[in-house]
């Protein structure tokens, strides 16, 4: 999975990373596309900036 170039990441890849079915994965692109959108960003349905998955995420931040 070549993950490390791209800016977002879809359901397909986030389901991979989390080992959770792609219905659910779009379930949390949702829930994290809203949050941005409440922050003032435009958003891309169906897929979430890299950085912003691993800023939310335990165990991928620094």
């Amino acid at each position: 999975m070549a993950t490390e170039n791209k800016i977002y990441l879809t359901a397909a890849e986030l389901s991979q990373i989390l080992g959770v079915s792609t219905g659910h994965a779009y379930k949390m692109i949702r829930r994290m596309n809203q949050e941005l959108e409440k922050a003032g960003y435009l958003v891309i349905a169906g897929k979430v900036p890299k950085r912003y998955f691993e800023k939310r995420w335990y165990g991928f931040g620094a």
